[in-house]
């Protein structure tokens, strides 16, 4: 028979198979790393057994570690839920991850705020979902938007997701290029070119794959990494140093010195879709599921062009969530 187990070893092992590293995990939880050393020594020996495989090198979850994991996860959750019914003080607030607050997973988030007042939701911007889906499993995010079959299938599946929207894709151009005093450019008007689309950048590697499929089937070159700007002032500077168009959707914000031409000949789809952590409860994730298909009716974020561009596995990831 299994002894009753204290959510604090319980919280020890779920940081150290997110973090599989005991350091990165200690710091997390604002405990010693010694303390959480004992703490998991104890837990293996409460349950019989070894929960990580520990070489001077790496950590690794053992088989029954991985067994225990979603156990963990479920009686932490249910331990939190517990707090909150009797803090008297709400929910706590909810950490809604955006690319940008006037795209897509932005215009929901404002309606989620609308939908629920009372509830805190606070934004914040990790620029990709391969970066967000990883503060979402260690617990530093709870929500984010993006493609979600380019994530590895392993974090996936950890993953519970609702679609959003197809967007469109679109060019940003210097605005002397030769293709900017058209209205729309055509796939076949970029072959031969390079294209920047995040590569090198850690965080964004499923727009930088969706950009590769596209690419590949039109002649278009991928661009090598380049240096990341964070902000207008910086994207006009290296936009204007490199004179490299940038893949972007047509929601993408207006940037000094450029312009936005949406893609045509087909018109490619990015699938945008809701992610959070699976069993995740809490009432503002609920307010942004309801908004997200409220602007989704309402503005037909989820049709597809007869002819359009869309990967078969993200077509079926959508279709399954």
């Amino acid at each position: 028979m299994v002894p009753d187990i204290e959510p604090r070893l319980l919280r020890a092992f779920a940081a150290v198979a997110e973090e599989l590293h005991f350091t990165r995990a200690a710091a997390r939880l604002y405990v010693a790393q010694q303390a959480l050393s004992r703490d998991i020594r104890r837990l293996e020996r409460q349950l019989g057994t070894e929960l990580f495989v520990r070489t001077t090198r790496q950590v690794a979850l053992t088989a029954d570690g991985e067994r225990l994991r979603p156990y963990a996860q479920t009686v932490l959750a249910a331990y939190d839920d517990l707090a909150t019914a009797f803090s008297g003080t709400g929910p706590r607030p909810l950490l809604v991850d955006l690319n940008s607050p006037d795209m897509s997973g932005g215009r929901v988030l404002a309606r989620a705020r609308e939908l629920a007042p009372d509830c805190e939701l606070m934004a914040r911007f990790e620029s990709g979902l391969t970066g967000a889906a990883a503060e979402i499993l260690a617990g530093r995010l709870d929500a984010s938007f993006g493609r979600v079959a380019g994530l590895d299938p392993a974090v996936r599946a950890r993953l519970a997701w609702q679609p959003v929207r197809y967007e469109p894709m679109a060019v940003v151009l210097p605005e002397d290029h030769p293709l900017a005093g058209r209205d729309e450019v055509e796939l076949s008007a970029l072959a031969g070119q390079a294209l920047y689309a995040g590569a090198g950048n850690p965080r964004t590697r499923e727009w930088t794959d969706l950009a590769a499929l596209l690419f590949a089937e039109h002649g278009v070159r991928l661009a090598p990494p380049a240096p990341l700007a964070v902000g207008a002032e910086e994207f006009r500077r290296v936009m204007a140093k490199s004179r490299t168009p940038v893949l972007a959707v047509v929601g993408f914000p207006a940037m000094p010195e450029t312009v936005l031409r949406p893609l045509t000949g087909p018109v490619p789809l990015s699938p945008v879709a809701l992610v959070w952590r699976r069993g995740l409860r809490h009432p503002g994730l609920d307010a942004l599921r309801t908004a997200a298909a409220r602007l989704a009716a309402e503005e037909d974020w989820l049709a597809v062009p007869d002819g359009a561009w869309l990967p078969e596995l993200d077509a079926a990831l959508m279709r399954g969530a």
